[in-house]
Parts: C-alpha cells; sequence; structure tokens
C-alpha cells in the first residue's frame, strides 16, 4: 500500500525546522501608531512571515493581529498603483492615468502660482502619517499658516492638557510605572493605542498583584481584565475625577510636600477683581513668582530652599495687592458640596459608595503602600536624595475622555489628581517618557509671519503663551482656515483638521486654492457629518467651479477620499519606503530611555505584484514626492543656492538635514564615524547603523535620573545634552495655569489684545486657571437632550484593526467583517428591541439604520459600536455587496460638525478638539431591515480579483518539491 515497506509503514516525512523564509529583514511595523518592532521574513523576494522583533524596546518581540497581517496589508488588492488625474466629475471614479514626471509637473504648476501670490491659499493637512516632522517644515518653507496633523481629532485635549500642565502627557509622551505601581486607573483608553507595551505592562501589573481599575463606558480589551469596571456615562469623567478629589481633600489624605516641592501650590495669586492682573501670579522684580514663607513673614522667591511655604490663607504684599496660594484656591474650589460623591453619583451613573471607595483605595495606595527605590539622586536645587519615595498609583488616559468639548479641563482635572497625591513622575505612578518633561508651556509658538524668503517665522503648529500669540487679524478675526489659534479655538496646538472641508467650502475666513491631503479619509470615516462633507467636496459654483478649486491627493490604499481627488499620488506600503520615528515628532522612547527608529525598504515595489497590463506598479513614498515637489517649487530649505535640489529623496533628507546645528531626525550614530548620539554632524551611513541594529536606536536614561525628571538635577542636565530641553531648569507642574488665566483677563477687557465681543463671553468661561466640569455641548444645547435623546453613543477601536485601512485587510476582516450597535439587554428592553433587531438611530443631526446587539459590558445609557467597520460600497476595491458597506455602518453620519446652536465647531472651546463621544442618540425598532443606512452611489474604484484567499499555498507547494495539489 502506499507509504509502506516490507520492513512496515513509513513515517510520513516531516519537515520538523521548518525555515519561515530565506531572509529576514528588521524594520519598523506601521498597522497602527504603535511602531513595533518587526522581523519580516523573505522568500523569492516576497513575504512570507512577519514576526515581532525581540531586541526592539517597544515590543520586546510581542506582536498583535494587525502586526501578522501586515502581510496582507502590503498586498491589499486596494493598493493604487499609478499615478491618477480626474477626468469626470469628482465622487465619479473617472481617472486617467498618467506618469510621475507630468503628475508633479500639473502639482509644481497648481501650486507655484500660490507661493508667490498667497501661501496661505495653500492648507496642506495630513493624516496618521507619523512624519510630521517633514510635513510640517515643508509647510513652514511654503509659507502657509494651513498646516496641521490628525491630532485635533484623535486627541488633542489629552496632549495640550498635559502639556500646559505637567509638561507631559499619557501615552506618547509618558506611561505608568509598570513595574512599581500598585494601583493602576485606567481612563478611557480603548485598544488601538501602544497596544503591544500595554499588554506587557498590563500583564506585570496583574503579576505584582496590583489592581487595576477601568473608567469607561464600555467594557473591552484591557478593561475586560480589569479587576474592577466603572460603567461611567460619557462626558462625566471630569466629576468622578473631582469627586475623588474632594474626599483626598476632605480626609487630609494629600501629599502637600510633593506639592510645595514639586508644583505651584504655594505660589500666591493676585486676587483683585475686575483689575488688570487678577488671577495672576505675584512676581518679584526679576519676574520670580513669590510664596509666603511664615517664617520670614513676607513674601519671598517660591524658587528658593530653606523657606516655610504657606499654603492656606491670605497675605499682603508690601504694595497692598491681596494674594493666596494657589493650593488655597483649590481647597476652595473642590470642598464645595457640588462636588461631594452623593452630588455627582447620579450624573455619572457611578454609585456614591464606589466613589467613596475608590478615594479611599487610593490614599491607601499612596500613603500606606509607599515605594523607596535605594537609589541616590540630587534634585535641581543641590539636595541630596538617598532615595527615590514614591506614591504607587498609575493613570493612564486616552481618547474617551479626550474627545468631548469638555475634554480639556477633564483631562486636567485628572492631572490635578494625580499631583495632589504626589503621582506624578515618583516610583510607582505615572512617569515621563523622553524627549518629555518639556518647560511649561512648550517655548515653540505658532508661527504667522512671512520672513522676504516667503518662509514661515517658525513652524505653524506650536503653544500659544497668551493672546499675544493667537494667529488672528488686527480685527481678531481667524488667519487661518481651520480656525485654529484663533479666539474660538485658541490652545488649538494639533490643528483643526475636522473644521477644514467646511470652511474651505464656505470660504471662511477666505476661499483657499489647493487642498493637499495625506492618509486622511476625509470622504467618509474621517468626517463629522459625513454626507455634508462629500456635499461640500464636489459643490460648485454659480459658474460651475467646484468651491474647493483643487484637492490632491496622497493615499496607499483606493479609499473613499481618492474619489474626491483631483490629483492622485499614490504612496508606497509601509515595507516599500524609509520613515524616520523622531524624537522630534512622535517618540517611541520609554521612561527609561530615549529611542526613535526607521522604516527601511524590505522590499523592491517593482517586484511587488504586476499591473493588469503587465507592467510594475508606480508608486513613490509620500515624504520623497513632497521633497522633489518642494525643490520644483524653489522653497528656500528644498534647494541649494544655484536652485538645484537639496536632498536626493526622503532617506537624504532624514540623514543630513539639521533642524538646527546638530540636530537632526534621527538621534543615533550621529558625527562622521557615527560615535555621537542626540547631537552631532550627519553622519552619511547612520541609516545603514539604524538597519544593522535591528532599525532602532536607544539610549538608557541614567539609573539616577530615571523618576523627578521634572527637578532631577541628573535628568535635567543630561536631557539639555541630548538636546530635549534647552535650559536645566526645573519644570514647575502647575495646578493653576496663568496661561488660562491671561485669556480670561483679555475676555474681561484687559490687555493688548482681546477678543472680539462675540467670543467675550466663551472665553471668560471656559479659560478658568483650575480645571471646571461643564455639560458636553450636544446635551447642554438641545432642549430636553435627556428626553429626546436619553442614550450617549462612542464608538472604539478594536484591538485587531486600525482606522479604516486595518478594516481592509483580507486577514482582520476574518474576525469582523461588519459591526453592530451594542447595547445592553436592559436598554434594548426598555426601548422595545429584542437582539439583532434592525433599528433606527437618530441625533439631532440625523438618522441611520443599523443592526442591534445584546452586550452586557456597556453602561445602560450609552449605546456604542466598533469604529471604521463601514464602508462606503466600492470602496478599498471590496466587493460591492461586501457586508462592510451593506451591512457595516459609521456612527460619523449622525455627528454634526457645528454645535446644536450652529456658532462653533462641534469641538472643545479651549483647543479646538473635535467632540466625536458628545453624540446624543435615541433608538427605536425600525420598519425594515437587512441592509444599513443611509447607502450611497458605489464608488468606481476598481474591483479585486474574487478567487478564494489562498495566500502562502506557493510557498508550501515549493518547499514540498512540487507534488502537492495546487488547491491544498
Amino acid at each position: 500500500m502506499p507509504g509502506s515497506s516490507p520492513l512496515g509503514p513509513s513515517e510520513p516525512a516531516i519537515d520538523l525546522s521548518p525555515t519561515p523564509g530565506e531572509e529576514v529583514k528588521t524594520t519598523t511595523c506601521y498597522m497602527c501608531a504603535c511602531r513595533c518592532g518587526i522581523k519580516v521574513w523573505l522568500q523569492d523576494g516576497r513575504i512570507r512571515y512577519i514576526q515581532g522583533n525581540p531586541d526592539h524596546p517597544v515590543n520586546q518581540g510581542v506582536l498583535c493581529a494587525k502586526g501578522s497581517a501586515g502581510i496582507m496589508q502590503h498586498y491589499s488588492p486596494a493598493r493604487l498603483d499609478k499615478p491618477l488625474l480626474r477626468v469626470g466629475e469628482r465622487g465619479s471614479g473617472e481617472f486617467r492615468e498618467i506618469e510621475w514626471d507630468e503628475a508633479l509637473e500639473i502639482a509644481t504648476a497648481w501650486l507655484a502660482p500660490i507661493r508667490e501670490r498667497n501661501p496661505d491659499e495653500l492648507a496642506f493637512f495630513t493624516g496618521r502619517d507619523q512624519s510630521q516632522a517633514l510635513t510640517g517644515w515643508w509647510a513652514q518653507q511654503f509659507g502657509t499658516v494651513n498646516y496641521a496633523a490628525h491630532g485635533g481629532f484623535c486627541s488633542v485635549n489629552m496632549a495640550a492638557g498635559g502639556l500646559y500642565t505637567l509638561g507631559g502627557s499619557f501615552w506618547e509622551f509618558g506611561e505608568p510605572d509598570w513595574e512599581h505601581t500598585r494601583y493602576l486607573m485606567l481612563w478611557g483608553v480603548a485598544e488601538d493605542h501602544d497596544s503591544n507595551p500595554i499588554k506587557l505592562g498590563l500583564a506585570r501589573v496583574k503579576a505584582n498583584g496590583a489592581k487595576i481599575v477601568a473608567v469607561n463606558p464600555v467594557r473591552s480589551g484591557y478593561g475586560a481584565i480589569a479587576d474592577e469596571w466603572i460603567g461611567i456615562r460619557p462626558g462625566t469623567d471630569g466629576l468622578f475625577a473631582f469627586a475623588l478629589i474632594h474626599e483626598l481633600l476632605k480626609a487630609d489624605r494629600i501629599d502637600l510636600d510633593y506639592l510645595v516641592r514639586y508644583a505651584n501650590a504655594h505660589w500666591l495669586v493676585i486676587r483683585n477683581p475686575g483689575g488688570a492682573d487678577d488671577g495672576l501670579f505675584a512676581r518679584d522684580a526679576e519676574g520670580r513668582p513669590l510664596c509666603w514663607d511664615r517664617d520670614a513673614g513676607q513674601a519671598v522667591d517660591a524658587g528658593a530652599t530653606g523657606i516655610s511655604p504657606a499654603v492656606v490663607g491670605e497675605y499682603a504684599l508690601d504694595d497692598g495687592r491681596r494674594t493666596v496660594p494657589v493650593f488655597h484656591l483649590v481647597a476652595e474650589r473642590y470642598l464645595d458640596p457640588q462636588y461631594a460623591p452623593d452630588a455627582v453619583a447620579e450624573r455619572c451613573g457611578v454609585p456614591a459608595a464606589t466613589i467613596h471607595r475608590i478615594a479611599r483605595e487610593l490614599a491607601d495606595a499612596a500613603f500606606e503602600q509607599t515605594i523607596r527605590l535605594p537609589i541616590a539622586w540630587t534634585d535641581a536645587w543641590g539636595r541630596e536624595h538617598a532615595e527615590m519615595v514614591g506614591r504607587p498609583v498609575a493613570m493612564h488616559a486616552m481618547r474617551g475622555i479626550s474627545a468631548h468639548s469638555n475634554g480639556f479641563h477633564t483631562c486636567r482635572a485628572l492631572h490635578l489628581l494625580q499631583m495632589l497625591l504626589g503621582a506624578v513622575d515618583s516610583p510607582g505612578s505615572f512617569r515621563y517618557q523622553p524627549p518629555f518633561p518639556k518647560p511649561i508651556a512648550p517655548p515653540n509658538r505658532p508661527g504667522k509671519a512671512r520672513n522676504d524668503d516667503g518662509v514661515l517665522d517658525a513652524a505653524p503648529l506650536g503653544f500659544v503663551h497668551g493672546p499675544e500669540d493667537l494667529v488672528v487679524d488686527a480685527d481678531g478675526q481667524p488667519r487661518r482656515i481651520d480656525h485654529a489659534y484663533s479666539w474660538a479655538y485658541p490652545l488649538s496646538a494639533h490643528g483643526m483638521m475636522h473644521t477644514v472641508i467646511r470652511n474651505a467650502w464656505a470660504g471662511d475666513p477666505y476661499r483657499i486654492d489647493t487642498l493637499l491631503m495625506f492618509m486622511a479619509n476625509m470622504g467618509w470615516n474621517s468626517a463629522m457629518n459625513t454626507a455634508e462633507t462629500i456635499g461640500w467636496l464636489t459643490d460648485k459654483d454659480d459658474d460651475g467651479d467646484y468651491r474647493i478649486p483643487r484637492i490632491i491627493y496622497s493615499d496607499a490604499y483606493a479609499s473613499e477620499m481618492v474619489a474626491y481627488a483631483d490629483l492622485v499620488l499614490p504612496d508606497t506600503t509601509y515595507l516599500e519606503r524609509f520613515d524616520a520615528i523622531s524624537l522630534l515628532d512622535r517618540p517611541i522612547s520609554d521612561a527609561d530611555g530615549a529611542s526613535d527608529a526607521i522604516r527601511h525598504p524590505v522590499l523592491d515595489p517593482a517586484r511587488q505584484g504586476m499591473r493588469a497590463d503587465g507592467k510594475p506598479r508606480d508608486v513613490r513614498g509620500f515624504q520623497s514626492v513632497l521633497i522633489e515637489l518642494g525643490a520644483r517649487l524653489g522653497l528656500p530649505g528644498l534647494v541649494n543656492e544655484d536652485g538645484s535640489p537639496r536632498y536626493r529623496d526622503y532617506a537624504d533628507y532624514i540623514v543630513r538635514h539639521e533642524r538646527a546645528p546638530g540636530v537632526g531626525l534621527l538621534a543615533g550614530w550621529r558625527g562622521g564615524d557615527g560615535e555621537l548620539e542626540a547631537k552631532g554632524p550627519p553622519n552619511p551611513r547612520q541609516l545603514q547603523r539604524y538597519i544593522d541594529n535591528g532599525g532602532f536606536w536607544r539610549s538608557e536614561v541614567p539609573e539616577h535620573a530615571r523618576y523627578f525628571k521634572m527637578a532631577n538635577r541628573g535628568y535635567l542636565d543630561w536631557a539639555q545634552r541630548m538636546g530635549f530641553i534647552g535650559h536645566a531648569e526645573p519644570i514647575v507642574l502647575q495646578l493653576y495655569s496663568e496661561t488660562l488665566q491671561k485669556f480670561r483677563l483679555a475676555a474681561q477687557g484687559h490687555g493688548a489684545q482681546q477678543p472680539p465681543a462675540a467670543h467675550r463671553e466663551r472665553v471668560a468661561t471656559y479659560f478658568d486657571p483650575l480645571p471646571i466640569w461643564y455639560e458636553p455641548f450636544e446635551g447642554e444645547q438641545i432642549a430636553d437632550a435627556a428626553q429626546r435623546y436619553p442614550l450617549s453613543a462612542v464608538t472604539q477601536r478594536p484591538m485587531f484593526m486600525y482606522h479604516a485601512w486595518g478594516s481592509q485587510n483580507a486577514w482582520l476582516r476574518q474576525i469582523t467583517a461588519r459591526n453592530y450597535l451594542y447595547l445592553h439587554p436592559d436598554t434594548g428592553a426598555r426601548h422595545g428591541i429584542a437582539d439583532e433587531d434592525w433599528i433606527t438611530v437618530a441625533s439631532h443631526h440625523g438618522e441611520i439604520t443599523v443592526q442591534a446587539k445584546f452586550a452586557a459590558n456597556v453602561q445602560p445609557d450609552t449605546v456604542w459600536t466598533w469604529n471604521a467597520i463601514g464602508k462606503r460600497r466600492g470602496a478599498w476595491r471590496l466587493d460591492k455587496e461586501a457586508p462592510e458597506g451593506r451591512k457595516g455602518f459609521l456612527l460619523n453620519h449622525l455627528i454634526s460638525d457645528i454645535t446644536p446652536k450652529g456658532d462653533y465647531a462641534n469641538a472643545d472651546p479651549v483647543t479646538g478638539q473635535a467632540a466625536w463621544f458628545d453624540l446624543r442618540v435615541r433608538i427605536a425598532p425600525a420598519a425594515t431591515g437587512g441592509e444599513s443606512a443611509p447607502q450611497f452611489e458605489p464608488l468606481s474604484l476598481g474591483a479585486a480579483d474574487d478567487a478564494p484567499l489562498r495566500y502562502g499555498a506557493d510557498f508550501r507547494h515549493a518547499r514540498r518539491g512540487g507534488h502537492e495539489e495546487e488547491n491544498a
């Protein structure tokens, strides 16, 4: 019989040591913003396998489903493969393929006149490009103020709230002390950001026996393994934090020594109602903040040592002005009964008893389980300490608390809670990641004037220190097309991508000529008010011309936005290009070391699948395209004195560009021989050194400098040598923000720069120097909102997908190819809805039809769904009958881009962050079902082969000598 011999049956031939491929290359993943290290195994020039790189500091070899599915991301049928010029109407999908020279000639012809007459007529907005150190600099060279990245509709409240309070923030700027914390609170954390490091950290926390508390309306992912889930009502996290603060103050369970040593708790605040100095810090002749020395009985330098500062009471200065310490104002506000647990419990949906208990548990962890590390260190004032003493309470937060119209102050409320516990960069608490902390506020202000050569005087994005830094005209009106850095949204540190298309369509404050976008799917899932946004992209004026005259779009895939572009520049996949994950941009450091990384081409685009006409794909990395376009335009930073291109491509730019002498995009192996780190002349072999080291560089923070970074002499000196800070001065944590008070004073009629009358009340209300809570605008501005729209609706990003480009991935689609609206069974019963019924979901803005599914992991007054699963039919080259288009849906159709009153963007009034999660809805059984609504005409962006997916079968066939059946 087959397989037998005279000696008996033979064993099957089994390869006990199969190889993943014939060659392995290390690079950086781009399947989410985590930026893990990966090993890419190749066979015959194609990807055979992707695994985590165990040597990489970010993920230490751990890889998630997204990272492994990078194979199918690279080989996606949705890949663009040739530059396109629109020949039909926008949205029709009618394009003519063109060569790159023609594409760049067209782009240059469109942009050159703009640069000559008024650079602000170019609006340049980018999505998750992770190369803002280039794109922002390019916009500065072009001279336009109209540049921003995705942060304005993602989590700028988190970043700005932290940077104006702590000099750092959660996620990319800091992390919990995974090793030493005894109590970890996760606030609004979904699974899409930093997923592998968080998994590693949570494993350590669990192994150490610490408690994890998840505060989120939805229990999924990380919340599912938490010891306690607090199902809070969306938008009320700040109230919950204030109730905890109230209880800690009442019980005197706060770290006053920490607050005086590292924060501005003892700084004196002037009390002069109606005066131009009311609410400002009292300062000496040199501008140094003052405190009241109880022993000396007088005001002294608040930064001095050997004093006995008062933290409560009223004190008169020598000139007669009355003052009180910052902590006095903190206690005065948050001891108010309005913040007591009984007063906030119903609104938060958290029982008062739970609030009391969480406050006790926080206090116990902080003050009864003190961490002491036997590490000697010296503080910024020269005092030597034999050990590092910490409060082991850590917090981590993300978009769930940020994407609200009260998100900025909610983020500040969390930071206030941390500071009161002494839980900022002490052992066991929240920890800064280099290059943070930064001075408060960070020193770089937004650019707003042009030099003689047309270059903007600073990068378009930065940090406002006072009204004088706003980007407004002489009448106080916005100068940016998105209205960022205006009186309407003064601290909009990341810009406001979500307002660009409406404002460009409306010509508010002026008409633009060209909208240049990269990886920003504003024609679908990245737009509030999706249907109307599509209308703005296609609307014409009375002369028959598009109201947004020209749109240039770059993407690697046939997303919904591609259909609305006039010129499409096809990007490579992340495995075909160079990228710099730079300390100048969005760092991958951890608390114990500074790190950066690169991507490099592990594959040749020309060999990665042939087009239908038998020709190779013709794609270019957008960063290199941008550099060539800048050279064609003659932008000062991109050409030599003779007008020739300064940089060959992006790789050359990464190596040779210097932001300041010795400071480039990459910190590793600088200098002629690669002997320097952080600062030094360019090294022509720098990229090869990264490739040889697995694609990354890391420099350890000295052991004595790893905690109390804001006031640790060792860290401050190290950070200055590394170029992270300009001066090695201590960074004082800000319980009370004088920056915010300056805006309030301007609204009250003080100072040279004051808001127009229409904005005065708004600025005076929301620029409170201490954190406040107010009802999110959607609930507050709709009459009888609680009765008409009794439910909150939010999205979660799934751990297994990331934005729209993950949900078109062939392998990840097998996990989820459509979404449901999830609601608690009790919620279904209240509204007459059964499991898997089709229902209508209505907001003040619109209505959708979706399929419901019961899930007990949600707060009963909240409904939720996965984000970005729903697709427009025909996009991403999915089959027109794919479930993503027929049954998948977006909540975006329900979300207005403006407030119910119509007076401002649907955004935070301080930072302009898009308030995605303020959405209020009502639900009811649908008359019909079977397909989600609304449905739009399918896009014509090409169709994929509908043959069964058998990726890898040919590798197996070849390995077995070609004897295997082709369909095995």
